[in-house]
């Protein structure tokens, strides 16, 4: 099952995603941690996201791009060594926070810039191959597209790329919601739009 949690800015969207994740009953929570701390107000959200989290049994993995990356690391958790073939149990879920962040990581990485189409692809070939191996996940993510300010060409392509792929993944995702001022509102359930 693929989840799919959205909002703007402060929306709620992170602590609604915890407590879903929480409420659900699986023996294995993974939080997939996508964001790197460059700057003081960055290092405190990271600080602020632990201190929500702690003590909510979550398996903090951190992986800024390359996501797949972390399915070794699950894989060692649940069984205690690393088979390339084994499947993850039907009773872990990952709860992948952020999309907006990984996007930027995908795309501005290594000293490079690349397309929203490269970024588009990779992304959702990553979460097609983290989801064979995991059945659950929840994703977070953020919509930008709400406010009028204009942007440079990085940035809109950036844009561009994030809207593509959140559009991409509530397309496949079994549910989706939208968090405003700290309220879920049901977008899609079950796979049927509201």
């Amino acid at each position: 099952m693929i989840t799919l949690i959205y909002g703007g800015s402060s929306s709620g969207k992170s602590s609604y995603a915890e407590d879903y994740v929480c409420k659900l009953n699986f023996k294995n929570r993974y939080y997939l941690a996508t964001m790197v701390a460059y700057d003081e107000e960055s290092k405190e959200r990271v600080k602020r996201h632990r201190n929500l989290r702690a003590g909510k049994d979550f398996v903090t993995l951190e992986h800024s791009v390359d996501i797949t990356e972390a399915i070794p690391e699950i894989l060692t958790v649940d069984s205690g060594d690393f088979s390339t073939d084994s499947s993850l149990p039907q009773e872990d879920i990952i709860l992948l926070e952020c999309m907006s962040n990984l996007v930027a990581n995908e795309m501005f990485r290594d000293g490079q810039v690349f397309s929203s189409d490269y970024c588009l692809s990779k992304i959702i070939d990553d979460l097609k191959e983290l989801h064979e191996k995991v059945s659950n996940i929840v994703i977070v993510t953020n919509n930008v597209f709400e406010d009028s300010t204009e942007y440079d060409e990085g940035t809109k392509d950036y844009l561009r790329a994030l809207g593509k792929i959140n559009q991409r993944i509530s397309a496949i995702a079994d549910e989706v919601y939208e968090v405003v001022v700290g309220i879920a509102i049901p977008v899609k359930e079950k796979g049927r739009m509201l």
